[in-house]
């Protein structure tokens, strides 16, 4: 390990109350022993691509200080913090630059110690400099070293290095002080959840919940989720699922002083490969609800179980002493084998002699051994199409949940209703309430998805020439019939197997197209839109040639365009875009070149973005 020295640094930071006393052991430590640093790569996880590496503090080696929790408490306690920050900060700088790593570095600095380096003696824009470290490549993690500690606002400090370049993130969010207060004040370009979400998400239902709702926030706030902590393949396929677009933690990498220069491929395949045998499993996307949840596991019941050899009369005996149990599973050293039913056993007790003879006998006679048996991550839609093809079960009979092929528990068809049920009205808030089409969230989701399959698709925004005139002249109520007169022509046209359609607002819409022949289909809205438009007009009397003819606001006659349907498209390969951010901004950019054609018109762009989403050098309209 190579470490970095600088007591040159020691006598202009001593505070005079220790530079005039006698120093402690611990005080010379801090100030003069070697720090060292180690990197942890992040990865954006739809493509396998390096967003960059968080750069992590070591203290003196062999020192009780070597582990950076004990560095900074013996600094905060004799009012040092700040100091050993910037030196921490400087050691880390400075290897990284040494390193010659590529993408972001991500420096983990407190509210207090920021404060201080934002200008003044402890300049980081100066450290930067001395470094050669450009500031756009630096992300600065705010951290909360001291939860009882309380300083000032950091909105001042961030605004002037915001101005150089620098961007922010929120560290651990959702532990300690990293809360959503801190999210308002200093509106961070990335946020890092805590690792207590990540661990085990894959079979917790809350902490997807918690981080589905934390990339909801971030979309609107326009930020970038890393998931943190992520130790498994099954962590890490869940993150994605959920729409978190990067990840950091041991399986992807464990925190080294000099990172390998790895290429992620291997990683993105076998997350592609977890995704594949996931859809092969039942685990495709399901149409009323994207990512992790709409699953069988959230109607988990848990239910004791028997064993096949146990006697019926013994389970009888179950049943009897437990009048709410309806099912009971049968299971052989964790392996779902069959069901018992109270209502089978009764009417099979009831016949003359059969108590008699089968009582003794073990319950593997009388148990059902072809029970429905899913996976707890199949989707609720493809639950019940199989429970209503279940020949001999349908929807008035239990089920088996199982994890890996473990028995865990059973599912009720009731409960399976009642959650497709919320399911359908948790879209319905999604929706648009004029077109019902799918809003903003669906959206981000549908598209997120697609980037984390490592999906070839065209994104193509949607939007109306003309319309506001046309909306001032002849009122809401018929700029409403045009609106849903563009989602009528816009679903037709839309393969509903292979894509889909969205309505962001207004007249503006987004296709996501995965149909070969996605060229003719958008020819063909246009015709169609054009046509329905001079429909519309003809019904209100007011027809002109290629247009309409009404007062303007200085009440002169003047000649109106019929509104036309204008349509950017984007062609999306795996690995071109690294968000949906980027893809959102590509697909406004190619509409902005649709509109500046008169009349109806496609624009396709051609020209694939360069690795840091430059302009777009060439293209083409239809």
């Amino acid at each position: 390990m190579t470490c970095l020295s600088y007591p040159e640094l020691c006598e202009p930071l001593l505070p005079d109350s220790v530079r005039h006393d006698e120093q402690d052991g611990v005080t010379v430590l801090l100030l003069q022993g070697e720090l060292s640093a180690a990197f942890q790569p992040i990865l954006w996880m739809q493509e396998g691509t390096l967003l960059g590496y968080e750069g992590l503090i070591r203290g003196p080696q062999g020192s009780p200080l070597h582990a950076p929790d004990h560095l900074f408490e013996a600094a905060r306690a004799r009012d040092l913090g700040v100091q050993v920050e910037y030196r921490a900060c400087r050691v880390v700088i400075q290897r990284f630059v040494a390193l010659n790593l590529p993408g972001r570095l991500f420096l983990n600095i407190s509210p207090m110690a920021l404060l201080h380096m934002a200008d003044g003696a402890l300049s980081l824009a100066a450290l930067l400099a001395e470094s050669g470290l450009d500031p756009t490549r630096l992300v600065i993690e705010i951290t909360e070293q001291n939860p009882g500690g309380c300083c000032s606002s950091l909105g001042p400090a961030a605004t002037r290095l915001r101005a150089r370049g620098v961007q922010f993130a929120i560290d651990d969010l959702g532990a300690g002080s990293s809360n959503l207060g801190r999210w308002l004040e200093l509106r961070p370009e990335f946020i890092k959840t805590d690792k207590i979400f990540t661990a085990g998400i894959q079979n917790d239902l809350l902490r997807q919940q918690v981080l589905r709702s934390v990339c909801d926030i971030a979309t609107v706030a326009g930020a970038v989720v890393v998931a943190e902590g992520v130790e498994t393949l099954d962590e890490l396929a869940c993150v994605a699922g959920l729409g978190v677009a990067c990840a950091q933690g041991y399986y992807i990498e464990r925190p080294a002083a000099e990172p390998a220069r790895t290429r992620w491929s291997e990683l993105t395949a076998s997350l592609a490969q977890r995704r594949i045998a996931d859809s092969r499993g039942g685990l495709d996307t399901d149409p009323s609800h994207e990512g992790a949840e709409g699953r069988a596991l959230q109607l988990l019941r848990r239910m004791p179980c028997v064993s096949p050899t146990l006697p019926n009369e013994a389970v009888f005996d179950l049943f009897r002493r437990h009048p709410e149990w309806y099912t009971l599973p049968v299971v052989d050293e964790d392996e779902p084998v069959g069901m018992l039913t109270r209502a089978s056993l009764i009417e099979r007790f009831s016949l003359p002699y059969q108590r008699e003879l089968y009582g003794p006998k073990p319950c593997r006679l009388f148990m059902d051994a072809a029970p429905l048996i899913v996976d707890m991550h199949t989707p609720l839609m493809t639950l019940s199409r199989w429970l209503a093809e279940a020949e001999g079960h349908g929807l008035v009979n239990d089920f088996i949940i199982t994890g890996r092929g473990r028995y865990l528990g059973i599912g009720a068809s009731q409960d399976l209703l009642q959650a497709l049920n919320r399911l359908q009205l948790r879209a319905a808030q999604h929706a648009n309430p004029l077109t019902q089409l799918p809003g903003n969230v669906p959206i981000d989701r549908r598209i997120q998805r697609f980037l984390a399959d490592g999906q070839t698709f065209v994104v193509c925004y949607a939007d109306l020439d003309h319309f506001k005139p046309f909306n001032d002249v002849f009122g809401y109520r018929c700029g409403d019939d045009v609106i849903q007169l563009l989602g009528r022509v816009l679903s037709v046209h839309t393969d509903a197997g292979q894509d889909f359609l969205g309505h962001i607002g207004g007249d503006d819409f987004i296709l996501l197209f995965r149909s070969p022949d996605w060229q003719a289909r958008c020819e063909a809205m246009l015709d169609d839109f054009s046509l329905g438009m001079t429909r519309l007009l003809d019904e209100t009397g007011r027809a002109a040639a290629g247009g309409y003819e009404a007062e303007d606001r200085q009440g002169r006659r003047r000649r109106y365009d019929l509104p036309t349907l204008s349509l950017g498209a984007v062609s999306v390969e795996p690995g071109a875009y690294q968000s949906r951010h980027q893809i959102a901004q590509a697909a406004s950019e190619a509409k902005a070149q649709a509109k500046k054609q008169h009349g109806p018109c496609l624009y396709v762009e051609q020209r694939r973005p360069n690795p840091s989403f430059a302009a777009h050098a060439g293209s083409q309209a239809v």
